[in-house]
């Protein structure tokens, strides 16, 4: 009977990899996320044993609006003709998800090792899993997850039932799932300002600026340019700075200010999707040595292009800290230093 329901769920599973027709466009969710959970075991009859409990925990990341890899680890115990069974194992498995949505079903296959031990009989073996499953969002960072999957174990001659090293098992896994850090959250097009939608005929064209970048929408290539850039004669940006008090003193960590500000750049680049590759460069005042001014302005490179894919930026963002060594301004007033701590989004054409 499991060996049946094994073909069904094989069969369920390769068809939801076929071409699925995509859901509305949403921005790429890539965080790290922790799943603990309970599993109720259906044991097969080549164990000659009862059915049982279990738990264990996942830790996994978000690929893609498909694909999520994991890895976990469990343990079960269940009772038998030949003793008490526990087993102690963990898998690495590849989920792909049907459609993302507040509820999502997905599919999921898993490989790993599995160490069984019947009464005093024990041995190590591997494990393959096939089966479906779905996830309900209650939180951005809190889901409910279940999945029903079959289990072939092979035991390599291990000997623990005696007659068989190959069992078949239907485990049922209860759990949640626990994001880490925000998600990425989408953003609304307007449709009378999608890139390249024509102006209607009855408007002069000449005589609109919808976006404010000096270009008017007959020339402009990038409608929706992100406030305060500088564009070229198409209209689209190529260069941007950021400019205040960006970072704590002294460090690379952003400032409640700075993300408020780079929440709206993000929404910009998300919305009006302009694919050039950025350079997110860090710039430093003249304030201490070289060396240390070209580290720290790396470091809050970086700290910029994560916030920005986190925020799901889909440009390939290149972080590079010139500490002290491009001043925009004079080094030696306050106000010139100020102008010189600065990043700058800069936008890379080929």
């Amino acid at each position: 009977m499991l060996k049946h329901r094994l073909l069904t769920i094989a069969t369920i599973s390769g068809a939801a990899f076929l071409p699925l027709a995509d859901a509305a466009d949403q921005p790429n969710d890539n965080r790290w996320y922790v799943a603990p959970f309970a599993s109720f075991v259906r044991t097969g009859g080549d164990r000659n044993s009862s059915d049982g409990w279990g738990g264990g925990l996942g830790a996994g990341k978000i690929i893609d609006k498909h694909f999520n890899i994991e890895l976990k680890g469990f343990y079960e115990g269940f009772g038998g003709t030949n003793g008490p069974w526990s087993l102690a194992g963990g898998t690495a498995d590849v989920q792909y998800f049907l459609y993302r949505d507040k509820f999502s079903p997905y599919t999921v296959i898993g490989l790993g090792g599995l160490n069984t031990c019947a009464s005093a009989n024990c041995g190590a073996g591997f494990i393959g899993e096939a089966g479906l499953g779905f996830t309900y969002e209650l939180h951005d960072n809190f889901l409910i997850r279940s999945d029903v999957r079959y289990r072939y174990n092979n035991n390599l001659n291990a000997h623990v039932q005696p007659g068989t090293d190959e069992f078949h098992d239907m485990t049922v896994n209860v759990g949640f799932v626990i994001p880490f850090g925000d998600k990425p959250k989408s953003v609304t097009k307007s449709a009378s300002t999608i890139v390249g939608e024509p102006v209607p005929k009855a408007v002069d064209c000449s005589t609109l600026d919808s976006d404010a970048d000096g270009v008017n929408d007959c020339l402009d290539k990038c409608l929706g340019t992100i406030k305060g850039s500088t564009v070229d004669a198409n209209g689209c940006a190529v260069r941007l700075i950021l400019k205040g008090q960006h970072f704590k003193y002294d460090s690379a960590e952003l400032t409640l200010n700075a993300k408020e500000i780079i929440d709206g750049v993000a929404q910009s680049l998300v919305a009006y999707p302009q694919k050039n590759d950025i350079e997110v460069q860090g710039h430093a005042s003249s304030e201490g040595s070289d060396n240390y001014n070209l580290k720290l302005s790396q470091r809050r490179a970086r700290s910029v292009v994560e916030y920005l894919k986190i925020k799901g930026v889909s440009n390939k963002l290149i972080a590079k800290g010139y500490g002290e060594s491009k001043p925009i301004a004079d080094n030696s007033t306050e106000a010139g230093k100020s102008e010189n701590r600065r990043v700058e989004l800069i936008w890379i054409e080929y």
